[in-house]
């Protein structure tokens, strides 16, 4: 497995230096890559959030947060429409777009403490690979819910007349879109560290995540700490899905799949449980996958490198599960003896 992931590392280089040698791209277009990749990295990383407080706390990988992530963009739809056609974004843009985080906040939370309530606790001393499997069912389940209720086409994300302009300085160019996701996901990222770090909640969150049978004992409510556990997750889920649908203008029932495998590898990368290691995956991820289809596969002469920009972010995958099992900032502990 070394050898392959020093062979994979070797073509990277290689390829790298070829494209910078070769001065295709010009700083403007460099600049473009990696701020759309910040962008991109941060909703990586706030679904990578929820993936890794749930596994902090249970232990256990909930694959259905991808369509707890998809709740939030199919509500900010149908805001965004009738609000667009009714006037009420081109005269409240601020309010509007609030409403819209808020209220798909809300239903992204409810679907994942719905999800806490009837698909884990009752599984929740079960055999590690029960809730597992239960998690891809739910997911499934989810997926077909909303292809039932919104029908199996995709739907078109409304353009909001606020976030059309862009910031100009020199040759470099920002639009208000990216800002808004990279200040929004940025603060969303810095509450969520700080509430943990210092709120009376937080401290018992990183108490039941420790031990929950000690936990317990020092009166800490371990059910009410996963639920709210799942609240965040889920709040931060709805967030991104906001965000994805306002970059990539595209609302369907099976959304939610690949950004969360993404994110997924985005915790992974970082270190699954460790909250700072999955804001860090997930822009690392996000750069990565924006920059390298240009950085590494163009100048090894691969056509259209761009449509090979999921490869990359999976390859990532695997050089880090070789080299680094833990991830970026995951440390190895020591397993108990019985």
């Amino acid at each position: 497995m070394f050898i392959i992931g020093g062979l994979i590392l070797l073509v990277v280089i290689f390829g790298s230096i070829a494209t910078l040698a070769a001065g295709k791209y010009t700083t403007r277009q460099w600049f473009d890559l990696i701020i759309f990749g910040v962008a991109l990295g941060g909703i990586y990383a706030l679904i990578a959030l929820g993936y890794t407080l749930v596994y902090g706390i249970l232990r256990m990988i909930n694959f259905a947060h991808s369509e707890v992530f998809m709740a939030g963009p199919f509500t900010a739809y149908f805001l965004a429409d009738a609000w667009g056609r009714s006037g009420f974004l081109d005269e409240n843009p601020v309010l509007g777009l609030l409403l819209i985080f808020l209220l798909s906040m809300v239903i992204s939370v409810a679907v994942a403490i719905l999800l806490e309530r009837v698909a884990y606790r009752p599984l929740r001393f079960a055999p590690r690979l029960v809730p597992l499997i239960t998690a891809i069912g739910a997911s499934f389940f989810l997926q077909y819910f909303f292809r039932g209720l919104y029908g199996p086409n995709i739907k078109v994300y409304p353009d909001i007349p606020a976030l059309t302009g862009d910031i100009t300085v020199g040759d470099l160019k920002v639009t208000y879109l990216q800002l808004l996701v990279i200040v929004a996901a940025a603060a969303m990222m810095i509450g969520l560290q700080i509430f943990i770090q210092r709120s009376r909640t937080g401290k018992a969150m990183r108490a039941v995540a420790e031990d929950k049978q000690t936990a317990a004992l020092m009166g800490i409510n371990v059910d009410n700490i996963i639920v709210i556990t799942f609240l965040l997750g889920g709040a931060l889920a709805g967030a991104a899905g906001v965000l994805y649908a306002l970059m990539f203008k595209q609302v369907a029932f099976n959304m939610g799949f690949i950004p969360g495998i993404k994110a997924f590898t985005a915790a992974v990368l970082g270190g699954i449980g460790n909250v700072p290691g999955a804001m860090v995956g997930g822009l690392f991820l996000g750069v990565i996958e924006s920059v390298g289809p240009s950085l590494f596969l163009d100048g090894l002469g691969i056509p259209a490198p761009y449509q090979l920009k999921d490869a990359i972010a999976f390859t990532l995958l695997v050089l880090v599960l070789i080299f680094r099992p833990t991830g970026i900032l995951g440390e190895k502990l020591a397993e108990k003896k019985a």
